[in-house]
């Protein structure tokens, strides 16, 4: 790794990721009851994270965040699907259509995620923002609203150090 960037290089795989859920459309309470805890990562409208959701490979692990009401780190799960075309672009009735992406030229990409586990305890945005390991981090540069963004090694076992930590 370089700096606070992670190292997107072939040899440094599993990498790792954080992903955003709004609570309110699908928690990780919702993913957890999902048939195998296993659900496809749709409605990502954004080319850059599209661009980085494309860098996933199976065996990534990424946290996932709850945003907007309590934003919190709230669980682990694991890339089990690697990118392919988001049909839900294509679904008229879907919240997350766009006319411009058809099966023929899909602009969209998802991948597939499996719960590993839910965390104890929500570990909220403040509190992150007070861990000096973490200052670098992507989540916590002032609007930064990305869907998906990448986790350097370090931040990710800060993360992991502090979910074990936290006491319900």
């Amino acid at each position: 790794m370089t700096g606070n960037k992670p190292d997107n290089s072939p040899g440094n795989i599993p990498r790792h990721w954080l992903l955003k859920s709004e609570p309110n459309c699908f928690s990780i309470e919702d993913l957890a009851a999902a048939p195998d805890q296993t659900t496809f990562w749709d409605g990502v409208r954004n080319y850059q994270a599209r661009n980085l959701m494309r860098k996933m490979r199976v065996g990534d692990q990424a946290l996932y965040y709850h945003s907007q009401t309590n934003p919190s780190v709230v669980g682990l799960v694991e890339i089990v699907r690697e990118a392919y075309p988001d049909h839900t672009a294509w679904d008229p009735q879907n919240d997350h259509f766009d006319s411009r992406s058809t099966p023929d030229k899909p602009l969209w990409d998802m991948v597939d995620i499996r719960l590993i586990r839910k965390f104890p305890q929500a570990l909220p945005l403040p509190m992150l923002r007070t861990v000096a390991d973490l200052a670098g981090m992507e989540l916590l540069r002032k609007g930064s609203r990305l869907s998906v963004q990448p986790v350097t090694e370090a931040q990710f076992t800060t993360i992991l150090r502090l979910a074990e930590e936290a006491k319900p």
